[in-house]
């Protein structure tokens, strides 16, 4: 005969066992989430969509972040904000992280974005610039705090340009296609994976030329995240938290980037998903790499950072001397792996 117990003490004990064997962040999602402020480096780009996806997913909920993403007007603003901490964490470009640390920022790049430098100039197919030569006497426009326009310096010295012989002028993030389109400068600086926003602009394919400054010996670092003192210094383990939940949005973008796409226009309404896809494809593009094969989504190769550091170092004219070791950390990274083969 089966006891009156025997129902409600078997239930109990299949309860038990089931919370037991519950994922930990299951067991402490009723915990109140720590606020977590990243600042991208730009307007919303297909070389974001990796973070809206780990938010969107719940891998920051699940390590307890509250995450907050937020917009800037270029790497010198992303830099800006976390050096000050306005933001715990920041997208921004090498170079100018390693001039920043040279003027005193007290920041550190804690992961890598693309493995290959994305920088080039746009310009028109009638008047083209395609080799650096070419610059000098041109108008370039950027916005103030972009990444590319304070690299700019080390650019034109490596490859025997005078730099004062090059004019910019400033323009709005937003504004760059438009003022190719409307002949208001000759070039702008912009990363490769902009392309689609320059076709549609000048009305289609084929009507935009680049200069990629990776064909002229700068071939070093690029998009990186950063991380501020205060930040490492208070939140290491939400600091690491923050940068595998993060790749694991790379890793699930590069998986099912038509997913991404739609988790991304939900997430961002504005953004036009035809373009924003062709951008996040070229991306790929820039990661499809041996060292992520081998070491993980963001993985920092020593040998290439300090090569970075050194070009900065050489070129740029900085009031002091950067130690690559002052440039960078390895502590707080966490290996995902790339689902995508390497090309």
């Amino acid at each position: 005969m089966t006891s009156r117990i025997a129902v409600p003490l078997a239930a109990a004990c299949a309860a038990l066992v089931t919370l037991l064997a519950a994922p930990a962040f299951a067991q402490t999602q009723t915990q109140p989430l720590e606020k977590f402020t990243f600042a991208l480096n730009w307007f919303a780009v297909g070389d974001h969509a990796a973070y809206w996806v780990a938010l969107d997913k719940g891998y920051y909920a699940q390590r307890g972040l509250d995450v907050k993403i937020e917009a800037s007007k270029g790497s010198g603003d992303s830099i800006a904000k976390v050096d000050t901490g306005r933001a715990d964490a920041g997208l921004a470009d090498a170079v100018p992280i390693i001039s920043a640390v040279s003027r005193g920022a007290k920041v550190k790049i804690v992961g890598m974005v693309f493995d290959k430098t994305p920088m080039t100039f746009f310009s028109r197919i009638d008047t083209p610039l395609l080799k650096p030569a070419d610059l000098e006497g041109k108008t370039l426009g950027a916005p103030a705090g972009d990444s590319q326009r304070l690299a700019f310096p080390a650019f034109a010295r490596l490859n025997k340009i005078d730099p004062s012989k090059v004019s910019w002028v400033n323009i709005e993030p937003t504004a760059k296609q438009a003022a190719i389109a409307e002949k208001r400068v000759d070039g702008v600086a912009d990363y490769t994976t902009g392309l689609p926003f320059y076709d549609k602009a000048m009305g289609g394919p084929g009507k935009v030329a680049r200069l990629a400054w990776s064909d002229y010996g700068f071939d070093l670092y690029a998009m990186a995240i950063m991380a501020g003192e205060k930040t490492m210094a208070d939140k290491p383990k939400q600091l690491k938290a923050f940068l595998e939940a993060s790749y694991m949005g790379w890793r699930d973008v590069m998986a099912n980037p038509k997913e991404a796409l739609e988790i991304y226009k939900k997430r961002v309404p504005e953004i036009d998903p035809g373009i924003i896809e062709a951008n996040m494809l070229l991306g790929f593009e820039l990661m499809r790499t041996r060292t992520y094969a081998d070491s993980g989504i963001g993985f920092i190769d020593e040998k290439k950072m300090c090569g970075s550091t050194d070009i900065v170092n050489t070129y740029m004219g900085l009031p002091k001397k950067v130690d690559c070791k002052a440039v960078y950390t390895t502590d707080y990274f966490t290996k995902v792996a790339m689902p995508l083969s390497v090309k």
